[in-house]
């Protein structure tokens, strides 16, 4: 495919990216590699069954080619994979259509795909999807996903030994002996970049010799599993830059869908929009990152295009929107309803509340309200929703419990609606912020061993190598003690409970207590913790109040979460909301001591991380906060 700007070279029938040439680089891919590890589509699929999130590693290769559109202004050409019975244990049980589309005038090209798996064929999981591409290491340094997260990147060979050696968690490297001298002593690990879905817009690389920007451009996430704060790779040491449309990352395996016999299910992911730019001599280089920013702005209010040539990608006129205002009621903060103020609002398949943070089969559209809790959803497919929405500021879930049917043209304003978060009495205390993330805790320096500089003074300071093991430094024989009044929470409560290293390379679980004053005590009331989390891996939650050593917690969550978010600088994984019953028979007028437990302890990497801890009294306690 060429249009004079560049040209796209596949491979027949694969549909293999082989080449892009651009500017003065006859190919921005990486030469030396194999040409199906260059530019590609792959996915990891198991039989059903199989457990866990890995599988078979399939790079997919189409077995026919199309041209869809050739004309004046586009070219859309499909390389399709078609399954059969003979294939079955082989191939993934999909017909897979992957679409390359290049328009005229145009500085990059897109690319979709349409996944089919009919009502007859076998079942399987389905771990992974994504486009790759793999460019030239001896081009491409710079690397940048955000205006404050860009900088000149390791080589691919300096993970190697023995420029490289491995750490405790596979995908880090301690650079020992790198190319470039100034990465002497710099921990690389691919997680350090990871994004949430609603921030992965545009990313990539760029050549300073030649001042040429390679840059990912997803316009949209309706096509991506888990909603807006799920995080998915973006770019890394390859230098290789990704879309990654289905993972198990930060979530486990309830983000690996699974497919029955007799299940039909057909999807679109994409298009994503690969764009290519380059300077005059002279010029600033990183300008292409800006220019890049603009062009997803462009890209985003495109969106969705009108080129596609598929019939399975529906158009503006064929969508349908949704508006409407969130207010949040929660009487013991203010007597008045509250506006939801940057809420998150969207449309997910139908389900349980929350449960759109687990779905992986279909399509969610997500906004943020504004200031006063207004928000409007766009270009909606057609079919059946629920609204689903959480607020900053407040715990839990919001569900519109009736089916909201988008049909084509549609204009649907749900008027307002009214969360009321979980609340039983008055906030006696709490810890933390309800934001679904552990980043407002306590997030240590890095070990002066392990460091990545772009992340020093930098407001993700936890993206860090290694922090789980400051704990044991920080608290190498008694657990974290926080007293409400006095502590604080942004110095004293570590980000993740985690469990302490002991010398002969076990583990020790960890109990963390939260100390507090009841003056006025209510004996025959109940009280309620409320404990959201931010994410957990492999742990359990044990709740003891006043009496560490009983034998039975009076609360357990039991074995939860495998987010591996400790291990991989992620800050949050799958929220959980846990709702404990203290009866008053169990407090004493003056001092009390809450006990939370994480016994589980076959490595670092297992632990909690807090969210917000809440403490209230009986409903009949009425005392309001002011308004704040």
């Amino acid at each position: 495919m060429d249009n004079g700007i560049l040209q796209v070279t596949l491979s027949n029938p694969e549909g293999i990216v082989t080449g892009v040439r651009y500017g003065n680089i006859d190919n921005l891919l990486e030469v030396i590699n194999d040409e199906s590890n260059r530019g590609y589509w792959d996915l990891v699929w198991s039989a059903l069954g199989s457990t866990g999130t890995t599988g078979i590693f399939d790079v997919i290769k189409g077995t026919s080619f199309n041209v869809i559109v050739e004309n004046d202004e586009q070219v859309e050409i499909s390389f399709t994979r078609t399954w059969d019975t003979s294939q079955e244990g082989k191939l993934v049980p999909l017909n897979i259509d992957k679409r390359f589309v290049l328009l005229r005038g145009c500085s990059g090209f897109y690319s979709y795909a349409i996944y089919e798996h009919l009502a007859e064929w076998p079942a399987f999981n389905l771990a992974e999807t994504r486009i790759a591409f793999k460019l030239r290491k001896d081009k491409f340094h710079y690397m940048a996903i955000a205006d404050n997260r860009q900088r000149n990147m390791p080589l691919p060979d300096d993970r190697l030994p023995p420029r490289g050696q491995a750490l405790a968690y596979p995908e880090a490297v301690l650079l020992v002996n790198p190319v470039e001298p100034d990465l002497k002593g710099e921990v690389d690990d691919k997680y350090q970049y990871s994004c949430e879905n609603k921030d992965i817009r545009v990313h990539g690389w760029i050549c300073r010799d030649e001042s040429v920007g390679f840059w990912l451009i997803t316009p949209s996430d309706e096509f991506k599993s888990g909603g807006p704060q799920k995080q998915n790779l973006t770019s890394h040491v390859g230098p290789t830059t990704l879309a990654v449309y289905l993972s198990a990352h930060y979530s486990g395996e309830d983000l690996v869908p699974k497919f029955n016999a007799g299940e039909h299910w057909k999807k679109v992911f994409g298009p994503v929009f690969m764009y290519c730019n380059s300077l005059f001599d002279g010029a600033d280089p990183l300008w292409l990152w800006d220019d890049a920013k603009e062009q997803m702005i462009i890209e985003v209010q495109s969106w969705p295009y009108n080129f596609p040539a598929s019939e399975d990608f529906p158009k503006s006129d064929q969508r349908g929107n949704v508006s409407g205002r969130l207010l949040v009621q929660d009487r013991y903060v203010y007597d008045d309803y509250i506006s939801a103020s940057g809420a998150f609002v969207g449309l997910a398949p139908p389900g349980d509340v929350g449960s759109w943070q687990r779905e992986c089969k279909d399509y969610q559209f997500w906004t943020r309200a504004d200031e006063n809790g207004f928000f409007s959803i766009n270009n909606i497919r057609a079919g059946d929703y629920n609204l689903y929405a959480w607020v900053p500021g407040f715990i839990g879930d919001y569900k519109y419990n009736v089916v909201v049917n988008i049909t084509s043209g549609c204009d649907i304003d749900m008027g307002v609606l009214v969360y009321e978060p979980p609340r039983n009495g008055p906030t006696l205390w709490e810890i933390g912020i309800p934001d679904r993330s552990a980043a407002e805790f306590y997030v240590p320096d890095p070990n002066p061993k392990y460091i990545n500089k772009l992340y020093v003074n930098h407001p993700d300071r936890f993206r860090q190598y290694g922090l789980w093991e400051r704990y044991a430094e920080l608290y190498p024989n008694e657990d974290l003690v926080y007293t409400v009044g006095t502590s604080d929470y942004a110095k004293d409560w570590f980000f993740a409970q985690v469990t302490r290293k002991k010398d002969n390379n076990k583990y020790q679980g960890t109990t963390w207590q939260i100390k507090f004053t009841l003056d006025d005590l209510d004996q025959s009331s109940t009280y309620k913790l409320r404990v959201a989390i931010a994410s957990a891996t492999f742990s359990e939650l044990q709740v003891r109040v006043n009496n560490p050593n009983a034998n039975r917690p009076l609360f357990s969550s039991g074995l939860i979460g495998r987010d591996n978010s400790i291990a991989r600088h992620g800050i949050h994984g799958l929220y959980w909301l846990f709702n404990v019953d203290v009866p008053g028979a169990r407090l004493v007028a003056g001092d009390n001591t809450i006990f939370l437990t994480q016994p589980r302890t076959t490595s670092p990497f297992q632990g909690i991380m807090y969210d917000y801890i809440r403490f209230e009294g009986p409903s009949s306690s009425i005392s309001k906060r002011e308004k704040h």
